[in-house]
């Protein structure tokens, strides 16, 4: 059997490495970046627009997806992809996160979550052993376990506890998933914040019960930036060379860029897409408010020398006018470009470790990202 990761290149100036992971609907060429895609789009734009822009893999959320439509929809029409028509690869979160973001409607215990829906407030109670089930329904490349998300800053007393659950929902897990012989596979995710010894025993527990590829949760999230590096570099030191590493949430490109540095394969965020309908623009010289005034009659594309569509056609003043309109086609456009310019600096990213160039890339490139708006 084919090993579902392989690592194709390395940096050995630093952890940075190119790879390849396996699924029934593709590889995903890592280092990558998954847009989110939640309730199984990518807000804004068609699936066609997301691939041509080079996305190998797109995430969606479980928990969402099993309170709309629901499972027996998904599965009257063939499972996710075809549900969504989407070919390539999917990740599904397993709505860990929504513990945190849902706190006041949710109730914790060893068990599993209460979640007083956030639709029409029904009360759902989710084990571990249920949200492998929902994964497995709906068919997605690679699954999530349940974990037990605390934001920062958190005490080490309460992060002790929700490490000890993230385990324990862990092996509940694994267990319930080896119950059924899949082609998907099934990821850990550690947490335990910035304090390292409970961030180290999350991993050493998720080892021992074994995944397919490890995540980092519960970071990205206001911790000191030379902690958050520090406990990345640590992690790579302990988790196997041959698994893939995904840090979860993770979004800014000063940030990936380092974590790249550190051995991460694999990221997903809201930032690009978000940002874009929000009028924020990302480009290699800094970010445009395109709201501001002064690009009123700037004939120029967002970022001279891009190739996406939008920027191919059309100019910061006509897409100011379109936000300033609230016009549905702003969305559109501007999401495309932000899109654009994640992918391919991915696409760089992979490119400069195949050359043995990486640090110098990245050195370049957050150079650049330091300068003001232009």
């Amino acid at each position: 059997m084919r090993k579902a990761f392989t690592i194709t290149v390395e940096d050995h100036s630093g952890a940075a490495r190119t790879g390849r992971i396996r699924t029934p609907h593709g590889a995903i060429e890592t280092p990558a970046f998954a847009p989110v895609a939640s309730q199984g789009t990518v807000k804004a734009l068609l699936h066609d627009r997301v691939k041509k822009l080079g996305a190998d893999l797109i995430l969606v959320n479980a928990y969402h997806l099993y309170l709309r439509p629901g499972l027996e929809t998904i599965a009257e029409c063939g499972g996710i992809h075809e549900f969504i028509s989407w070919r390539g690869p999917i990740l599904s979160d397993s709505g860990g996160f929504q513990i945190y973001s849902l706190t006041p409607l949710v109730k914790v215990t060893q068990e599993g979550v209460q979640f007083s829906s956030h639709l029409d407030g029904t009360k759902i109670f989710l084990r571990p052993e249920d949200v492998v089930d929902i994964q497995r329904s709906l068919g997605t490349d690679i699954m999530m376990v349940l974990d037990y998300f605390l934001p920062f800053p958190s005490t080490k007393t309460r992060m002790k506890d929700a490490v000890k659950m993230t385990t324990l929902w862990a092996r509940r897990s694994k267990e319930r998933f080896l119950e059924q012989p899949s082609r998907q596979q099934l990821w850990g995710i550690s947490q335990g914040s910035v304090f390292w010894e409970l961030r180290r025993q999350s991993i050493e527990d998720l080892l021992a019960i074994g995944f397919d590829g490890y995540a980092l949760g519960g970071l990205g999230i206001g911790e000191p930036k030379v902690e958050l590096m520090a406990t990345l570099e640590r992690a790579d030191s302990i988790i196997p060379r041959d698994k893939p590493r995904y840090l979860m949430g993770m979004g800014y490109i000063e940030d990936i860029l380092e974590a790249v540095d550190r051995g991460i394969d694999l990221f997903d965020c809201v930032l690009p897409t978000r940002n874009a309908r929000n009028g924020t623009l990302f480009s290699s010289r800094g970010r445009l408010v395109i709201k501001n005034q002064k690009y009123a009659r700037d004939r120029r594309p967002i970022e001279e020398g891009c190739a996406c569509y939008t920027c191919r056609h059309f100019s910061r003043a006509y897409l100011r006018h379109l936000y300033e309109r609230e016009e549905i086609s702003s969305a559109v456009l501007n999401t495309i470009h932000n899109l654009h310019f994640y992918l391919d600096i991915f696409r760089k990213i992979r490119q400069s470790i195949a050359l043995k160039s990486y640090r110098e890339f990245k050195r370049q490139l957050l150079n650049q990202l330091k300068e003001s708006e232009p």
